[in-house]
């Protein structure tokens, strides 16, 4: 059930953070070291079957991290006051959600990344690239959310 206190609006727009930061990271930035640390030469990427369909899955999921975003921030600005009554505080910046984004990066996209990533025997470049980018794009997602996506 949507929270009828959640911008819908903004959690579609940061579900787009995804696609936007990994078009940049992963073309101009570091397309070649990330290619370079698959073992691929721009000339040899296998070409996927259906772009629509890796593109639309894509940003479905997107769109679930952003609301699991947005609903963990909600939860953490939960506070108890002196009487012991449960309130929401107003920490709703996009610096304050970029470190609640950090955090979340850190502690679940990391450990589940860099498991997988051994175990399909990725280099530590490779795994590093990833890492980061999901660090950094998480992070960006969460600022949006916290500023803008809750009424």
């Amino acid at each position: 059930m949507i929270s009828p206190d959640i911008n819908i609006l903004f959690v579609a727009l940061a579900a787009l953070v995804p696609m936007i930061i990994g078009a940049i990271y992963f073309g101009p930035i570091f397309g070649k070291q990330w290619l370079d640390s698959l073992g691929y030469t721009e000339s040899d990427i296998p070409e996927p079957i259906k772009m629509p369909v890796v593109y639309g899955l894509s940003l479905f999921l997107a769109f679930v991290l952003s609301y699991f975003l947005v609903t963990v921030n909600e939860h953490m600005h939960k506070g108890v006051n002196d009487a012991g009554e449960l309130i929401l505080t107003s920490d709703h910046t996009f610096g304050h959600g970029a470190y609640h984004g950090l955090l979340l990066g850190l502690v679940i996209s990391i450990p589940v990344l860099v498991s997988n990533l051994l175990f399909q025997r990725n280099t530590g470049k490779n795994i590093l690239l990833n890492a980061t980018y999901w660090v950094i794009t998480i992070a960006i997602m969460g600022g949006i959310l916290d500023a803008f996506a809750v009424n």
